[in-house]
């Protein structure tokens, strides 16, 4: 009797202390698992805000598309492994649940009390173990998030400066097609005046006929100042012409500035009547071999060939669209424009 009066006596002092002892270290554990879970929560709103950023950044700038998408790579990896940690520390809970119960357990039985308290206190050793591990993966991770931030950090002043340079590339862009189109406003004012000196130097050479006109910005021959009917070969009154104009062009050519690149654009015109000949199968041809013979005649008289272009147009540019002998003669043409090369 007085042994089991001591055992009883053992049992009344040891297990308030145990529990006591117990019921801290679970406090323990659930603040940890509490800061833990309030850490998660930060960070994942960190983490989500990150992807906002990254998102914005991917369609500000192509070229750091690569470099983000390794980010949000790293990013997903760490959100993989926060939820893997809560699942384990979910499951440390329903651990931790099992222990009260077994500790339930041994108070109310003293059979294989010492047994299951010792097995108890194993398995706290061990969730204080896997629990150790958890928040040094969180760290681990706290740490790859702090690298991802300067990555950020870095990436937001290489946008910034690439944003600066672009600003500015795009200011002096500006600038000079400002001044490219005042200088091209320049120059084309300066050949307009150019262009009606000659067509007034044109007219007191040519003299005042009504086969010879001006024409808005073009000089216009009638074809039969310069050509026969129906032929490409420039009679003896169309040479006498030319060379006046010949003249005329060579002495421009020395007072037009060497800058400015003008040409004189010589142009073939019919009327809208279908060529019966067995030289010229159309009035394209027609056109076009009136236009380049006027041109090698200048280029014999002296013109430089630079300054000269001939193009034909068949009848498909008419100045009157009338159907009588009127229009087809104002139709059939040689047209002198002074232009731009």
């Amino acid at each position: 009797m007085p042994l089991a009066r001591a055992r009883r006596h053992r049992a009344v002092d040891y297990w308030p202390g145990f529990v006591d002892a117990l019921s801290t270290m679970l406090l323990v554990i659930v603040f940890l698992l509490s800061v833990f879970m309030m850490a998660q929560f930060f960070l994942a709103r960190e983490v989500s805000g990150k992807d906002t950023v990254l998102d914005k950044l991917n369609k500000q700038i192509s070229e750091l598309t690569s470099l983000l998408a390794l980010e949000r790579a790293n990013k997903a990896d760490a959100q993989s492994s926060l939820a893997t940690l809560e699942a384990t520390l979910d499951t440390e809970k329903k651990e931790n649940a099992k222990l009260h119960a077994q500790i339930a357990s041994a108070n109310s039985g003293a059979s294989g009390a010492d047994q299951r308290v010792t097995a108890a206190e194993q398995q706290l050793n061990a969730q204080k173990g896997i629990t150790a591990q958890a928040l040094a993966q969180v760290d681990i991770l706290n740490q790859q998030i702090a690298a991802l931030r300067k990555q950020l950090a870095a990436i937001e002043d290489a946008l910034a400066a690439s944003e600066a340079r672009d600003r500015e590339s795009q200011a002096k862009i500006a600038d000079l097609g400002s001044r490219l189109n005042i200088a091209l406003a320049q120059k084309v004012q300066e050949l307009a005046r150019y262009r009606s000196d000659f067509f007034g130097r044109l007219r007191q050479i040519l003299g005042d006929r009504p086969d010879i006109r001006t024409v808005g910005d073009r000089f216009v021959f009638q074809s039969e100042v310069l050509f026969d009917t129906g032929q490409a070969t420039l009679n003896a009154a169309g040479k006498t012409e030319l060379d006046k104009l010949a003249d005329a062009i060579i002495q421009l050519d020395h007072e037009i500035p060497p800058e400015i690149p003008w040409i004189l654009r010589v142009d073939g015109h019919t009327d809208k009547r279908p060529i019966q000949s067995a030289q010229f199968h159309s009035n394209w041809d027609l056109s076009s071999a009136r236009a380049i013979a006027v041109v090698r005649y200048l280029i014999g008289k002296g013109v430089p060939p630079e300054r000269l272009a001939a193009a034909g147009f068949g009848e498909f540019q008419p100045i009157d669209p009338g159907d009588n002998e009127d229009a087809y003669r104002k139709n059939r043409r040689i047209e002198l424009k002074l232009t731009e090369r």
